[in-house]
């Protein structure tokens, strides 16, 4: 039933903070004969996208909690980005599990430190870049997420400069294109040019390729955004 989001493996978020979160899962609505469940803690170098699926619906559901009411309205807005983002069915599927996670009581910062252990950074930006997408999803974000957001960021891990690069992807701010491209307004050209080339390299969507094609395809939002960031930095200097 849970295909779309709990496949490709289960490895890490079955045990520590997050396993006891989901052990309602467990014994429920896992058929053992369709998803890889690993007993290994060991870190790999690439995530497994039912562990990169796992960790993100508990992080929207902390996101969403954050203001301390969970709205219908909000989850209608969620819904509607997982069925832009995912198709309808694995929309389906990640809000019949989100509801259940809701009502979890969600120790942020063990589950963040949980997932920092064993996740590659890129799908780590990747959740940041998500987290930021969905609280979006009503068409703001209100002050106690984006707070929430920078010290989910901070436990994940991310650097200030790449927290900073994915926040004004979102929220602009004076100098956004600069600070997407993790550039300063006084850099000369060719440094700017080097900092584009290293940002386009660090959010290729081929970085998340591993997490397959529905989540790679949100990568393609984070590489846009460095290219439009670049063109208008260009434009302001002339640059060809």
């Amino acid at each position: 039933m849970f295909g779309k989001w709990l496949g490709g493996g289960l490895g890490f978020v079955m045990g520590g903070p997050i396993g006891g979160l989901l052990g309602f899962i467990v014994g429920s609505v896992i058929d053992s004969t369709t998803v890889n469940i690993s007993d290994s803690p060991v870190r790999s170098d690439r995530t497994a996208r039912g562990d990169f699926g796992m960790s993100l619906l508990v992080l929207v559901a902390a996101v969403m909690k954050a203001d301390g009411a969970v709205v219908k309205s909000e989850l209608d807005y969620v819904k509607q980005f997982f069925v832009r983002q995912f198709g309808r069915e694995s929309a389906g599927e990640a809000i019949l599990l989100l509801k259940d996670i809701l009502k979890q009581d969600i120790k942020v910062r063990d589950i963040c430190l949980q997932i920092s252990r064993n996740m590659d950074y890129s799908s780590r930006l990747q959740l940041l870049h998500l987290l930021f997408n969905v609280s979006l999803a009503d068409g703001q974000i209100n002050q106690p997420e984006t707070q929430l957001i920078e010290k989910i960021s901070g436990a994940l891990g991310i650097s200030s400069a790449d927290f900073i690069s994915i926040r004004n992807m979102f929220i602009p701010e004076t100098n956004s294109s600069y600070k997407i491209l993790e550039a300063e307004p006084s850099a000369s050209n060719d440094d700017v040019k080097k900092a584009y080339r290293k940002m386009a390299m660090k959010y290729h969507p081929d970085k998340v390729s591993h997490l397959g094609d529905d989540f790679r395809k949100t990568a393609d939002e984070k590489f846009k955004k460095v290219n439009e960031a670049y063109e208008k930095i260009k434009k302001e200097r002339n640059l060809i």
